[in-house]
């Protein structure tokens, strides 16, 4: 059965997404097989509607994975007469189906969807390339504006206009371009590189942009910001020229700068002017240095102005709180909301844990009723939607998992292409901010890509770390699912299973300490194309922490100038690699309320979570802590059952303070994902 519509269907459609749905009614078959060669049915919003409505998706990928999943998971139900809903997902034509295990054919319906089915006036190759949370904005335009059959050039507009509001002839003046760009690179807005190049080859036939550096500035946020970063000096000399009683002189333009001309930005345009403060709040902009800086900090532009580290320190937080009270994500959020408000809260804390810091008691109130609003709005989000994002396609990674899937992709587009993968243990996000600082400090010329994922449920090593290097989710490790034993193996398994042989691959752990011996050893290896290190100093901090999460930043800022980190990053990049830093969980500070009277001992006796393979011993426990949660084994084994504690609680002697992780709080479940290079 292959998903068809006619234009009189798909106007009366609610949303693409109603169109597939439809397709999926309990009870009709225990199996369905979907050829989905587009990726639909791994969309967000999809796979929460199929879950909805009672089926399990399982993708087939690896036949080896799938098999113990497919038979351990669902065959022995229907052996005991269970009726299952579930889903087998191929991504790839509907005609190979075929090629599917002859029992799944005898006993699944087939259905197939695809882009060409939903978009069948539009061209495939353009709408293809687009991130499929993108297409509810296409499918409304599509209906609104009936376009007739467009080619690549004219499709690429529409997607543009009507998907991303960018209208490329209506750019008359810098600040038409820098609205646009702004909004997309403040949100982290993707879009794809082929409607980039249009977009410039659009942009280009204006002589104003003649000199701007278009290829750089329109694709890459890094290189956006760096580019406002050195033209904020030039405008603030000439805002502070036209100030009355002004003795400040303009800039000499002829400053050396690493992107081209423009040498003038229109800060002050009220398109432009509305994003200034939150730049510099949330560190995508530094503030300067400037002689007229006492008479410039009583202006809109004081953000952007070094005064005293005191006084910059206090605005920061200051504006922070007020942004992050009102942008905490709703349930209803898509998981991107929460990728780019972990990094806001990340500075804030940060902020509060530099040294010398002392809030005012209203900020520490306000922090304190801010971190109970989204520790309730996180697991809120996480009970209702979490389990969507397992299989969501891998680039760009959501969770720990897709990275190796992610990183596999370089190599692929480049065989010369080098990769190091530093999984730094029990590094925090806001942890991870007090390094970058001193990072920058160290080497002005480090440059850092930043992003986030999440990892998984529950926050502990031997779960997450492993799923961050076998590349698949926890259930298809049970047997070393409470051990770190296996990473090597599965490291190597994975880029083997990619096509690379077992001696192109190495893999290090224990590291954060002295000298780099081991890690060279390894480079010396001729062959070598990934590398795996695994830096648990982070977590030793953590597990001897007695002074909080002051005291964690604080441990954490001194081993960072002890060197280790910079040095592994210069060998790294003088060898040729790829340089990508990411933690397998974070941490918070928890208070103790008490430790579970258990019957029998529990499968893990962790801190902020228990783990239990009897559902009856994890009930009992429940009882002695009602606030806690049970939660099911999403993407884990069926006997993997995790008992997390109360918000910002530990299950230890009542009134005991530690740092710890195994829970859900935005610290322990998004963690940083970052490429580092170094600027030439």
């Amino acid at each position: 059965m292959k998903m068809h519509h006619t234009p009189r269907t798909l106007h009366s459609a609610k949303s693409w997404r109603s169109l597939i749905l439809q397709e999926f009614t309990p009870g009709v078959a225990r199996l369905t097989l979907v050829a989905d060669p587009d990726g639909l049915l791994l969309e967000e919003g999809v796979l929460e509607g199929i879950r909805e409505r009672g089926f399990e998706l399982i993708p087939f990928e690896d036949p080896v994975a799938f098999r113990y999943v497919y038979e351990s998971r669902f065959r022995s139900r229907w052996d005991r007469g269970e009726d299952t809903d579930v889903v087998v997902v191929l991504r790839s034509a509907s005609q190979d189906l075929d090629t599917l295990p002859y029992d799944l054919l005898q006993a699944g319906r087939k259905l197939s969807f695809s882009l060409s089915d939903l978009f069948p006036n539009l061209s495939y190759p353009v709408i293809a390339a687009i991130d499929r949370s993108d297409l509810d904005a296409l499918f409304d335009a599509q209906l609104r504006y009936a376009p007739g059959q467009l080619g690549d050039n004219a499709t690429k507009d529409f997607v543009l206009r009507h998907v991303f509001g960018i209208a490329p002839e209506l750019i008359k003046q810098p600040s038409d371009l820098l609205r646009i760009l702004l909004r997309r690179h403040y949100s982290g807005q993707r879009i794809p590189a082929i409607l980039d190049e249009r977009f410039i080859q659009v942009i280009r036939q204006n002589s104003l942009f003649e000199d701007w550096p278009l290829e750089s500035i329109i694709p890459d946020a890094q290189a956006f910001f760096a580019f406002l970063q050195e033209r904020w000096p030039v405008f603030l000399d000439r805002f502070a020229a036209e100030m009355p009683s002004a003795e400040c002189e303009v800039r000499d333009q002829t400053t050396h700068y690493s992107i081209c001309t423009p040498h003038y930005l229109p800060f002050d345009h009220p398109d432009v002017r509305i994003y200034v403060d939150n730049l510099f709040l949330e560190g995508l902009l530094q503030p300067v240095l400037h002689e007229q800086a006492q008479a410039l900090a009583k202006t809109w532009v004081a953000y952007g102005i070094k005064v005293t580290p005191e006084e910059n320190r206090r605005r920061r937080i200051e504006g922070l709180l007020d942004s992050i009270e009102n942008t905490i994500p709703m349930v209803e959020a898509r998981h991107g909301e929460w990728l780019h408000f972990a990094y806001r809260w990340a500075e804030l804390v940060a902020l509060e844990l530099e040294p010398d810091t002392i809030l005012p008691e209203e900020y520490g109130e306000r922090l304190k009723m801010l971190r109970s609003r989204i520790d309730s709005a996180i697991t809120g989000w996480v009970v209702k939607r979490y389990a969507s994002l397992i299989n969501l396609p891998p680039a760009p990674p959501v969770m720990l998992h897709h990275i190796p899937r992610y990183l596999a992709r370089s190599l692929v587009d480049d065989r010369r292409t080098k990769i190091a993968y530093l999984m730094v243990d029990g590094l925090a996000l806001d942890q991870w901010i007090a390094l970058r600082k001193v990072l920058k400090e160290m080497d002005p010329k480090l440059r850092f890509r930043e992003n986030a994922v999440f990892v998984w449920i529950p926050t502990i090593t031997s779960v997450c770390r492993q799923a961050a290097f076998a590349g698949k989710p926890p259930i298809y490790f049970p047997a070393s699912i409470h051990t770190t034993d296996k990473e090597p193996d599965l490291w190597t398994q994975f880029w083997v299973d990619q096509g690379l042989s077992a001696n192109e691959v190495a893999y290090a752990k224990g590291l954060g300490d002295g000298g780099m011996n081991e890690v060279s050893e390894c480079l010396y290896r001729p062959r070598l194309r990934v590398i795996g290190l695994v830096i648990d100093k982070v977590d030793r901090i953590m597990h001897g922490m007695e002074l909080g999460t002051a005291g964690m930043h604080n441990q954490v800022r001194q081993w960072a100038r002890q060197g280790f980190i910079r040095n592994l990053l210069d060998l790294l990049h003088e060898n040729g690699f790829q340089v990508y830093l990411v933690s397998d969980h974070g941490n918070i500070e928890a208070r103790g309320v008490g430790r579970p009277r258990e019957g029998a001992v529990a499968d893990l006796r962790g801190e902020r979570v228990r783990v239990y393979s009897d559902p009856r011993l994890m009930a009992q426990v429940k009882e002695q802590f009602p606030e806690s949660l049970e939660w099911p084994p999403i993407g884990l084994p069926e006997d993997y059952l995790a008992l997390i504690a109360p918000p910002r609680a530990a299950f230890v002697r009542i009134g005991e303070t530690i740092v710890g992780h195994g829970g859900i709080s935005v610290e322990e479940l998004l963690v940083p994902l970052v490429q580092i290079d170094r600027r030439d």
